[in-house]
């Protein structure tokens, strides 16, 4: 197999299996053998989680960098391109890069069929063996136990959070979706879960199999400060970081998992400092301000939506709030637009393409049932987005959130190229 672009790849990957998801890691994990792609000489970290997961990445990799290591980082999904799920040292690689791993992975396969998803797991972790890295980054891509990821050996097992979503994989209780999350974890090994309050079946589990595991609020802590804001664990206070626009209870878990391997990666607090400043990642309540705010998130699930809640709570409007907005069918809707609702005066709807979009009906089905009333249909969220935009006056804000699609679609009508500069140039 020889394919000479980066489409033709893609396209040819997304036709090898039958589903796109498949959990389970006989498969994967047959190739990942004979691609000898299962060991590396540098700590791993293994981040899964319901939310929070890239800002976790983000942060550990910005404060990394910040130290002068080197650092591999493996995130989904993606906003705009395929490129930005591997990153080198900050910087997104070249479709050659790309394409020569795609032929590695193609020529291993045999009679094995991969997942998409599986397949660029595989694609990433041979760009990482070609480099000489000092730590290893890598998001899960959907639960923990059976996800591709997971065929790697971790030296720190990450669960930033644990909330209602993706039931028909996971289950549809908080345990159960626990238990799955906490499969990454490894005996005699630290995990860190950045869930104040997790359920007993992710404690019970790693008592089980012997792994170190490290609560946020029982081993580690946070304190909001007005300016900036203070970590501490059990040996270590941390005070005066920056604040930025990511959720503290991921940066604080980013710290811990900093704090457990000092002894392998040291860190000065200058570069926590400085790495916690320049955190750059697309759509977790990106903030562009101007004569009307523009507040972009990809929170997509009711647990991530009631945290974008909480944030505009904080942040007042004296005019109105545009709403552009859509979610997937398989999620939360209706509960997910009754915890925003309050702070949203007019919504801009549009449902999204792919077979797993809520359709039109769906969603103002979803809208009426949360008690919302003035919204506006639209074919496209480019259509909704344009016509927040031309309705909003000096002084209000448009808030686009509900899925990493509604996202995408909104932000490529602005100018994707000045945020794909940024993961190509950063340093």
């Amino acid at each position: 197999m020889h394919l000479s672009t980066i489409s033709q790849w893609l396209d040819w990957i997304a036709s090898l299996h039958t589903s796109e998801i498949e959990l389970g890691l006989e498969r994967v994990k047959k190739v990942g053998v004979k691609l000898g792609v299962l060991r590396f000489d540098c700590p791993i970290v293994l981040v899964g989680g319901t939310n929070g997961k890239g800002s976790t990445v983000a942060g550990l990799e910005a404060i990394y960098l910040a130290q002068g290591y080197q650092v591999g980082a493996f995130t989904s999904p993606i906003i705009f391109t395929h490129h930005e799920q591997v990153r080198i040292n900050g910087r997104m690689l070249n479709d050659d890069a790309f394409c020569s791993a795609f032929q590695q992975v193609a020529q291993a396969l045999g009679e094995v069929t991969l997942t998409p998803f599986e397949f660029h797991t595989l694609t990433a972790l041979v760009i990482f063996k070609a480099h000489a890295l000092d730590v290893l980054l890598l998001e899960v891509g959907l639960g923990g136990r059976l996800d591709a990821t997971n065929i790697i050996e971790p030296d720190i097992s990450v669960v930033t959070s644990i909330g209602i979503d993706h039931v028909d994989y996971l289950g549809d209780t908080r345990e159960k979706i626990a238990l799955e999350k906490a499969g990454i974890f490894r005996p005699g090994k630290p995990a860190v879960c950045g869930d104040a309050n997790p359920p007993a079946t992710l404690i019970d589990y790693a008592n089980q199999i012997g792994a170190k595991l490290y609560i946020q609020d029982k081993e580690f802590f946070y304190t909001k400060e007005k300016e900036d804001w203070t970590f501490s664990c059990l040996d270590k206070t941390y005070t005066h970081l920056p604040l930025n626009q990511l959720y503290l209870q991921n940066m604080a878990t980013v710290l811990m998992v900093i704090h457990l391997l000092q002894k392998r990666l040291s860190v000065d607090q200058a570069a926590m400092i400085k790495g916690l400043s320049n955190i750059q990642l697309i759509g977790r309540v990106q903030i562009f301000p101007g004569k009307v705010t523009e507040i972009y998130d990809v929170s997509h699930n009711i647990d991530s939506i009631t945290l974008l809640a909480k944030r505009l709570q904080e942040m007042p409007c004296e005019g109105k709030t545009y709403g552009v907005f859509s979610m997937l069918a398989d999620k939360a809707i209706s509960e997910s637009i009754s915890v925003i609702a309050p702070y949203i005066t007019e919504w801009y709807v549009a449902p999204l393409t792919g077979k797993r979009a809520a359709s039109a009906d769906v969603l103002s089905q979803a809208l009426q049932k949360a008690g919302v009333t003035a919204f506006v249909m639209y074919e496209a969220i480019e259509a909704a987005y344009g016509a927040a935009k031309e309705a909003a006056e000096p002084g209000d804000r448009i808030i686009i959130f509900g899925s990493f699609h509604t996202v995408a679609a909104a932000l490529a009508k602005r100018n994707p190229r000045e945020f794909i500069s940024t993961l190509c140039t950063r340093k």
